[in-house]
């Protein structure tokens, strides 16, 4: 057994020599760590060395730079003394020049008379010792002036020269003196005063110079007696200062392309408000001077207009009317500021603005003309606020929606026009720009009339035959376009522009003269409302035309209202009962006016003066056919045409029936009347002619009046036994009593249920008392 655990002990430790002893192990990591650290510190002791050697060049560097900045200062000692050396010399050549100019006249004189000699020799050595003294005084002098201009110690040398002169005004005076001695000197110091003045120059012309640097060389400049020269110095300094700051700014235009023009306004007219300031201070209300300022002020605003010009957006764009605006407020104000210095620019920078603004404003309107006629294009993205769309959008309903689309777009872009536009520009333009925008809305009419039907066979509107893109055929939609119109014109059109007027109004209050428009650049609120009253009547007029024709002549060219109807025996509308009635295209006509009267009360809902004018020129419009037509006058004029008290009386009493309805509709009837008037004088003088008394032939006049009054009722109630018609295409048709009530309400139909009330909201009661319309402006 014990054999056993010895060998089994043996097998748990086979290799027991083969094990490292901790002293082993200590002393080889020892020695690793030893040489780490002994390594450290050798690259240590290295730093140590590099760093005492880089302290130690850096000392001997700022050594070597000390000892350098004193030998530059002892070079500089070296040179002042040099400079003295060579003035010193200079003066002693020049003495030497002046003995010897001596002794020659000294030679010269020998040969002459003893005694002068002896008494010439004399004075002569009194004035050499005075001369002497006066010469070493004035050498002392140069040197000093001398050494202070090698130090360019300005100020001293000017104060030296200063009392130098002062002491000595001869040396001021511009002629030269009997002695050559002192004429020497003044030239000497000349030729000092030339170096200082160079210095002051140079001294102005560096491109970093200060403000208090530059004054101190011109206030230099003006002791040397050189204002002139510093006054072109001051100038010409603010103006290099000016063209850097707008060559700094020109890259930053297109950053701000409708306020850039303030900012170069604000950058010219600064400098030229500091440049006269200084100048008025260092240099006095001396009239040259203030008369260079003003010339070269002009040429900066020239050059300043010129900038704009080129760095502005397209002419045709709202960014360039706005920066045009911008720029004219900004300048006029500068303007207006520089009145208090003597500075009067505003007039030349109208005069050289004005082209630009006229050519912006053309262009602008020009674009917005092409807006306006674009019935195509859409209106996305320019919102009106309800203010300006609700009295438009009442159209909608009635009319193209095309036509509500273009009357918005024009308030739009008119409204866009006025915005862009600052105080000061509409006081010098508002005049022209509020005949532009009447011009505008001129050709916008222009373009409605060219969708009104009929037109094309007019041989005085041949330029509007172009094709539209709606056509208003519909009573409705006619009345919904004369109603845009109307709207525009009469409501939003001031609306837009009474900012425009509200200024123009206010000009008086403008402090400054030169601020206010010329006299006749100047227009009435009257005048330019008129303006668009001519192009309403236009519109109007071409309405009620077109509307008359096609109701007097049918498709085939045929008249409905023929003079045959007069001539008696002919028609049975010439047949007279006990109860007359007008002629049948009378009674159309008071049908037509009544349809288009129960219409307008839907399309033109709270706008009755709208319905009443438009009624009465369509009424006026009948007449004045009548009264026109040559054709129809021929047939009662022949004398071959059987004349008879009949068709007089009917005529008459068709007149009377006209002025009726304008009466008792409530529209001004003074033209209506008159023109009725003259129908009835031309038709007397034509029977008359004929043999036909009318004072025998023809009631009284009270009778044709109330002969109208009664047949408006039977019309308007459709009173029993009478006949009433209405108007198709081709034919003025008959209705009896049983068609009339069998009346299907139809817009042809002359009388119904509710015609009665819809004629302009006219009353029974208004028959036996007419509305008086006798006031010209009605």
């Amino acid at each position: 057994m014990r054999m056993e655990s010895s060998e089994e002990e043996e097998d748990d430790f086979p290799c027991i020599e083969s094990v490292t002893l901790q002293s082993k192990i200590d002393s080889i990591y020892q020695s690793k760590t030893e040489k780490g650290i002994r390594k450290i510190c050798f690259e240590l002791l290295d730093l140590k060395d590099a760093v005492e050697n880089l302290c130690g060049n850096t000392r001997t560097k700022c050594l070597a730079f000390l000892r350098l900045s004193e030998e530059v200062v002892e070079t500089e000692h070296e040179l002042n003394e040099l400079r003295k050396h060579i003035s010193a010399q200079g003066i002693l050549v020049q003495d030497l020049m002046n003995g010897v100019c001596r002794e020659l006249d000294e030679w010269s004189r020998a040969s002459g008379d003893v005694q002068e000699a002896d008494e010439s020799s004399r004075s002569t050595d009194y004035g050499d010792t005075f001369r002497n003294d006066m010469e070493d005084e004035n050498v002392l002098f140069l040197e000093n002036i001398d050494v202070l201009l090698a130090e360019h110690k300005i100020e001293e040398v000017i104060e030296a020269i200063d009392a130098k002169e002062r002491s000595h005004p001869e040396l001021k005076s511009s002629g030269e003196t009997s002695s050559t001695e002192p004429s020497s000197f003044k030239s000497a110091l000349s030729k000092r005063k030339k170096m200082l003045e160079n210095q002051l120059v140079e001294i102005t012309e560096r491109p970093s110079i200060g403000i208090v640097e530059l004054k101190k060389a011109l206030s230099g400049l003006l002791k040397l007696g050189k204002g002139s020269l510093a006054h072109q110095l001051l100038v010409k300094s603010y103006r290099s200062r000016l063209q850097k700051s707008i060559e700094g700014f020109l890259p930053l235009c297109p950053c701000y392309p409708e306020t850039y023009s303030a900012t170069l306004s604000n950058l010219v007219f600064s400098t030229i408000s500091l440049t006269t300031k200084e100048s008025g201070v260092m240099f006095g209300d001396n009239p040259v001077y203030s008369n260079r300022i003003i010339q070269w002020a002009e040429r900066e605003i020239e050059y300043f207009v010129r900038l704009v010009k080129e760095h502005a957006p397209p002419s045709d764009g709202a960014p360039a009317l706005h920066a045009a605006s911008v720029c004219a407020q900004a300048s006029l104000n500068h303007c207006n500021a520089l009145e208090k210095q003597g500075l009067k620019l505003s007039k030349l920078l109208l005069v050289l603005l004005r082209p630009y603004m006229e050519e912006v404003l053309e262009l602008n309107f020009i674009r917005a003309r092409k807006a306006v006629l674009d019935f195509a294009s859409s209106d996305e993205g320019k919102p009106l606020s309800p203010r300006f769309a609700s009295p438009l959008s009442t159209f909608a309903t009635t009319s193209d929606t095309l036509l509500v689309e273009s009357g918005m777009r024009f308030i739009y872009v008119v409204k866009e026009i006025v915005e862009k536009l600052t105080q000061l520009v509409i006081l010098h333009f508002g005049v022209n720009i509020l005949t532009r925008i009447s011009l505008l809305f001129d050709k916008y009419v222009d373009s409605l009339i060219k969708a009104l039907p009929g037109l094309s066979e007019d041989d005085n509107l041949t330029e509007l035959k172009e094709p539209v893109p709606f056509r208003a055929e519909t009573d409705s939609e006619q009345l919904a376009l004369l109603g845009t119109a109307f709207t525009i014109a009469e409501e939003l059109l001031p609306m837009v522009v009474s900012r425009i007027w509200n200024v123009l109004n206010e000009r008086k209050d403008v402090g400054s003269e030169n601020m206010m428009p010329a006299a006749n650049n100047t227009v009435e609120l009257k005048d330019w409302r008129r303006q668009l009253q001519h192009s309403l009547d236009k519109l109007r007029d071409n309405f009620c035309r077109q509307y008359v024709v096609n109701f007097i002549y049918s498709r085939d060219g045929d008249a409905r209202l023929d003079a045959q109807i007069y001539l008696s025996g002919v028609g049975e509308d010439t047949i007279w009962d006990t109860d007359p009635l007008p002629s049948l295209p009378f009674q159309a006509l008071f049908g037509k006016l009544q349809q288009l009267a129960t219409v307008a009360g839907d399309v033109l809902l709270g706008r009755e003066k709208i319905q009443k004018v438009l009624l009465a020129r369509l009424t006026e419009t009948v007449v004045m056919w009548l009264s026109d037509e040559q054709e129809f006058w021929s047939v009662l004029e022949d004398e071959s045409a059987p004349l008879r008290p009949l068709g007089l009386q009917q005529l008459i009493l068709d007149m009377h029936f006209t002025v009726e309805i304008a009466r008792f509709a409530g529209y001004p009837s003074r033209h209506v009347h008159q023109i009725s008037s003259d129908i009835i004088a031309r038709a007397v003088r034509t029977f008359s002619a004929r043999g036909i008394d009318p004072q025998s032939a023809l009631p009284e006049d009270e009778w044709f009046t109330e002969t109208a009054k009664g047949a408006i009722n039977k019309l308007l109630l459709g009173g029993s036994g009478s006949d009433v018609s209405e108007i198709d295409d081709d034919h003025i048709i008959m209705h009896d009593d049983g068609g009339m009530s069998d009346s299907d309400g139809s817009p042809s139909s002359l009388s119904s249920a509710d015609s009665s009330e819809s004629f302009a909201s006219a009353q029974m009661g208004d028959l036996d008392s007419p509305v008086d319309f006798s006031d010209p402006d009605s």
